[in-house]
């Protein structure tokens, strides 16, 4: 099999396995109200829906284009249809990537992109049947205020693991959009809720940067 029809064939499979979840997802509601015979009243949906639906499809749109590049064909996929892209799989991937020296765009990339997104959903999937099943007996403890700081903390503590090693390599590149962001969000603590909407933000004005200091012949 040629790289090119391996290709195909992962958008091939990829596409079928993202129409079948599409297909499991509605189902699941639909199959509920049918057996229940409750319908949500259309009017209501739609006022609700409007006031979400812009705000999805601008980050899961923002999400494919950034993403995309670093995951690879195959863990894109994969990682589109189990979900949790940003505080899960996109570091578990970057990590494995950074702990194998291999370089995001590359097949030996893709190779360790997939295997560290199907380990992950593998394991998420582990927790998540364990803990429903031991549900009655860690709820006191999980909702105890002990916990809560934890929680509180575990996308920043994930990205901040991430961003010491790739901001210690490419610090110069990475100072502009830090200070930027450091700045923007401190003057405008609302914005904090539309950190996926300013992800493209800082990547186009690290590549600015990175640009203008290559012309420079300071990188």
């Amino acid at each position: 099999m040629t790289a090119q029809d391996y290709r195909n064939s992962v958008h091939r499979m990829g596409r079928i396995w993202s129409f079948a979840c599409l297909i499991m997802l509605f189902a699941v509601p639909t199959a509920i109200c049918i057996m229940y015979d409750a319908w949500p009243n259309f009017g209501d949906f739609l006022k609700g829906a409007l006031g979400v639906i812009p705000i999805f499809w601008t980050v899961g749109t923002i999400e494919v284009i950034t993403f995309v590049p670093m995951l690879g064909t195959a863990g894109s996929y994969l990682g589109f249809v189990t979900g949790n892209l940003t505080n899960l799989k996109v570091p578990c991937a970057l990590n494995a990537m950074e702990m194998s020296g291999a370089k995001a765009g590359t097949e030996e990339g893709e190779v360790v992109s997939t295997v560290a997104i199907a380990v992950s959903s593998i394991t998420t999937t582990l927790i998540i049947a364990v803990g429903v099943l031991l549900l009655a007996q860690i709820q006191p403890f999980l909702e105890s205020p002990v916990m809560q700081p934890a929680f509180d903390n575990i996308l920043p503590s994930l990205f901040g693991a991430l961003a010491v090693v790739y901001v210690s390599k490419n610090w110069k590149i990475a100072l502009a959009p830090l200070i930027f962001m450091v700045v923007l969000f401190i003057a405008v603590p609302s914005l904090a809720s539309s950190v996926g909407v300013l992800v493209p933000v800082g990547a186009l004005l690290a590549i600015g940067v990175a640009r203008i200091l290559y012309k420079k012949n300071v990188l």
